[in-house]
């Protein structure tokens, strides 16, 4: 397999985690009959963030380079207030 061939497979795959994180979304929020953001779609976020930038670094794409790193940033932000939400409550329910 050529080395084109290998980083055209990563762009793909990253693209299909990226894609997949809606996929998850819908499936969740219609099973909870409401607009739901569940932890899979900011993993899947990620996941398929660092991949697409891997490969536009690869490619040498600015735009494509920026737009993927910023991205990431609100990803993991997200993350970031998704656990530090649960650790309060957490804390909260231990002192009671």
């Amino acid at each position: 397999m050529s080395k084109e061939t290998i980083w055209l497979v990563i762009g793909l795959a990253g693209q299909a985690c990226f894609t997949s994180r809606f996929l998850i979304q819908w499936l969740v929020s219609e099973r909870q009959k409401k607009s739901v953001i569940p932890l899979a779609f900011w993993y899947f976020s990620i996941l398929g963030g660092l991949t697409l930038l891997a490969y536009a670094i690869y490619r040498k794409d600015p735009v494509f380079i920026l737009g993927q790193s910023t991205g990431l940033i609100i990803y993991l932000r997200n993350l970031y207030f998704i656990y530090r939400e649960k650790h309060k409550k957490h804390l909260c329910l231990k002192t009671d």
